[in-house]
């Protein structure tokens, strides 16, 4: 039987949902590093003529992550429920790190966006995957602190991204940036193979023994989800846009859509705003690296918040805080207080949609958790296409560097109103 193997015996001598949570957190910290590496190095990659880029090129690029995120996102939707969730973090997390490994040997312009767009590909599908996998591995009270922890990886390893920018540009060619990123998947992959299925996806699918397996050893309630043969109707959405589901979907479409903006605009910008706003590159790499500290902190002690109070009302506070702290950033204080702003900011421009997560998967019923966060995901990437290249679109129309910040600072806001509109759920789930 696989499910009962699936935690295996060398895993047994730590706590079952410990494990599962340092693997998730490790596979989501390689998330983070490898979409944040783009914007640390896009400095780095306009001023190397054998590539030929240009700022507009450079903002292209951007968004074809987003683009390879929305096709990642919305396959992992429709077929999550075949599959299972952890053969699918197991296929998206080889296509990311291959999508890296094309980017240190890219030429130019097409094999750097190929290599970009591959990379989107195994982002877009091990992101909501492994939110809502870990939401089906943990008890209901702690959904969203565990999410929020796992993410704490993705900022982890976000943050490390800038920091050895700052320790290797412009000394060591930034190519050396994208080959650390694909070395940890030899480590990830061990890892996921040792992890068990998701409980619900083996009782939906008729191995109800080895669902109560899973569910013994991780102390968790027996899955009342009912076995199928029918994973859901128009590639998973029937069940979301029916049922008294269809205004919540409809509203985390549009809060993903502002917060994956956020997240792919500032990751892939902020050091060149920040550079243009007079600050040099090595400040600009620690004020981003200021950033993604914020992000880890703020999803940790938000997921943790959200779990008491709901992650509604966590949400909505951190899209404000974003919109606040871009507008702070506009009036250009001192460095001292844009580092302070930074880490606050982290909170804001990235820590909404990782607890905006918590949120959808806290909200969903258990049975459609999974396609869920995929779908809102991948609708959500519009948000990661349109952001590169609106701060492309800024940065390149000669507009007083303060532009740069409104232009994050209306969808910021965006994002609040969506997620503050999200109806009560029918279940007793902390609104």
């Amino acid at each position: 039987m696989t499910a009962p193997s699936a935690i295996r015996p060398a895993v047994r001598r730590v706590p079952a949902t410990t494990f599962m949570l340092v693997a998730a957190w490790v596979v989501a910290s390689l998330e983070g590093y490898d979409l944040a590496v783009y914007g640390v190095t896009v400095p780095a990659i306009l001023g190397d003529p054998s590539l030929g880029i240009d700022k507009a090129e450079a903002g292209t690029i951007g968004s074809l992550v987003g683009i390879g995120m929305l096709i990642g996102a919305a396959f992992a939707g429709a077929f999550v429920h075949r599959t299972g969730p952890r053969r699918l973090l197991l296929a998206g997390t080889v296509v990311f790190s291959v999508g890296m490994a094309v980017c240190t040997v890219a030429s130019g312009v097409p094999s750097f966006g190929a290599g970009r767009l591959v990379v989107g590909l195994g982002l877009g599908v091990v992101l909501p995957t492994i939110n809502a996998f870990v939401a089906d591995l943990s008890e209901p009270g702690r959904r969203s602190r565990n999410v929020a922890l796992i993410m704490s990886g993705y900022a982890a390893g976000a943050l490390l991204s800038p920091l050895l920018g700052t320790a290797l540009l412009p000394d060591v060619s930034y190519r050396w940036l994208y080959v650390i990123g694909v070395v940890p998947v030899f480590l990830a992959i061990p890892l996921l193979l040792k992890l068990p299925e998701s409980p619900f996806h083996l009782s939906r699918t008729g191995r109800t023994a080895e669902a109560r397996e899973v569910e013994e050893r991780l102390g968790l309630a027996p899955s009342d989800a009912a076995p199928t043969s029918d994973p859901g109707r128009w590639l998973g959405l029937g069940s979301l846009l029916t049922g008294g589901l269809a205004v919540s979907t409809v509203l985390f479409w549009a809060m993903s859509f502002c917060g994956l903006l956020l997240v792919f605009g500032i990751s892939t910008w902020l050091p060149s705003i920040m550079q243009a706003a007079g600050f040099s590159l090595g400040s600009a790499l620690l004020q981003t690296a200021a950033m993604w500290l914020g992000v880890g902190v703020g999803a940790i002690v938000g997921g943790r918040i959200a779990d008491a109070l709901g992650a509604k009302r966590v949400v909505v506070v951190a899209f404000l805080v974003g919109t606040l702290s871009l507008i702070a950033m506009s009036l250009r204080p001192p460095t001292a207080v844009m580092f302070v702003l930074m880490f606050i900011s982290g909170f804001g421009f990235i820590g909404s949609q990782i607890l905006g997560n918590a949120f959808i998967v806290t909200r969903y019923p258990d049975a459609v958790r999974g396609n869920g966060l995929a779908w809102a995901l991948s609708i959500g990437r519009f948000g990661a296409i349109v952001g590169p290249s609106l701060g492309a679109f800024v940065l390149s129309s000669g507009a007083d560097i303060e532009w740069a910040f409104y232009a994050f600072a209306v969808p910021a806001l965006l994002g609040a109103f969506a997620a503050g509109a999200v109806p009560r759920a029918r279940a007793a789930v902390p609104a």
